[in-house]
């Protein structure tokens, strides 16, 4: 991978000078590191992304080879152990023109440098007084309850893996929170889309840290939200050229080829339909979420009403019917906000039904303005 071509703009190079300074030499306090990458460019070498697990043991690692290298503002040093002629700019050494020692303390900034971090969990205060409705889902993940709180007694029928799927807005990620709260145990609340890596391996490389983290802190849930997201059906995969890597990994901690006692994973989505044949079949419980009734809708009213920072002077029972077919979050942040930010503008002290009138017409606006789904 070496090159005798010599850029002559390059002017740090390898070639160590003696590994204890003479009085003429000055040893280097601290030195700023960025790392850049390969020099050139071939076919078969990939303009690789370090992940630095440990910035101390690094910093070691870098020492030990660079002892006794001239460190000059705007020049390089390159690795020759385990990733050769990878460079990495100086962008700061104090003092000017010194030399590095055993006791140089070198630091990275992250650029192409990713650090390793934990995953780590949430906790969150929701109870399941706060989701209106939904009571065929609040009842099916009873036995999330029991597990959590009998493990001995179900072995190797414990819940593993449950779907929760339904339109957005109806109470999925709510009511997984409260679950966790419940039962007071750690909740990784995971995006799917956080998942997808931007190299090979990246993907298989987080999902195996969520699970082991989970592991570490068991019991625990794992929510993983759009699941749909990293696990199209096979007739979308050539929308996502690295749905293999991340479906054949997610696969592998549903079906508990590593021990994930104590870990009970929740998945979501919207589009039921478009999930991985593969993937789908592994959850043992769907559990739906349904639009709230009219009842429902008032109860959701009556409480987002308690909590507004002005009156409100409404009929309810009427906003109720207009508002079928929304979910509670469409209630909450389409009509009764945008009301309230309307009475704002309006320099009134109390909203009502020319308020509620308002937010009900830009809604319809944005609903008929919606993107169709990108699939139909």
């Amino acid at each position: 991978m070496k090159s005798n071509n010599k850029n002559p703009e390059i002017k740090m190079t390898n070639v160590k000078k003696n590994a204890t300074p003479t009085l003429e030499e000055i040893e280097a306090r601290k030195i700023k590191l960025e790392a850049v990458g390969y020099p050139f460019n071939f076919n078969y070498v990939e303009s690789a992304q370090l992940e630095i697990s440990d910035k101390k043991l690094f910093e070691e690692y870098a020492k030990e080879q660079w002892l006794g290298l001239e460190a000059k503002k705007g020049g390089y040093l390159f690795d020759q152990k385990i990733v050769p002629d990878y460079g990495f700019k100086i962008l700061e050494v104090e003092p000017e023109n010194s030399i590095i020692t055993e006791d140089t303390k070198i630091t990275l900034i992250d650029n192409k440098l990713t650090v390793k971090e934990e995953i780590s969990p949430l906790k969150y205060q929701i109870s399941f007084d706060d989701i209106i409705g939904q009571e065929n889902a609040k009842n099916k993940i009873k036995i999330i309850k029991e597990y959590m709180e009998k493990p001995e007694l179900f072995g190797q029928w414990a819940p593993q893996n449950i779907l929760f799927y339904g339109l957005p807005g109806t109470g999925k990620t709510m009511l997984a929170k409260a679950l966790s709260n419940n039962l007071n145990i750690p909740l990784y609340l995971v995006k799917a889309t956080s998942l997808i890596g931007d190299h090979v391996g990246d993907s298989a490389r987080q999902i195996h840290d969520l699970y082991e983290s989970a592991s570490k802190n068991a019991p625990s849930l794992i929510f993983i939200d759009e699941i749909d997201a990293i696990a199209l059906h096979r007739q979308y995969q050539s929308l996502r050229g690295d749905v293999s890597e991340i479906v054949n990994s997610f696969l592998t901690e549903l079906d508990g080829i590593n021990p994930n006692e104590g870990v009970v994973t929740i998945a979501a989505t919207n589009n039921v339909g478009f999930l991985d044949a593969a993937v789908r079949s592994r959850f043992e419980e769907e559990i739906e979420f349904t639009l709230p009734t009219e009842k429902e809708r008032k109860e959701i009213l009556q409480k987002n009403i308690e909590t507004m920072p002005i009156k409100i002077n409404i009929n309810i029972d009427k906003v109720a019917k207009m508002s079928k077919n929304m979910s509670g979050r469409d209630i909450k942040q389409k009509i009764l906000k945008t009301a309230l930010h309307h009475a704002f503008s309006q320099e009134k002290t109390e909203i009502n039904m020319k308020d509620i009138e308002y937010a009900f017409k830009q809604s319809k606006v944005k609903i008929k303005n919606e993107v169709k789904d990108m699939y139909e």
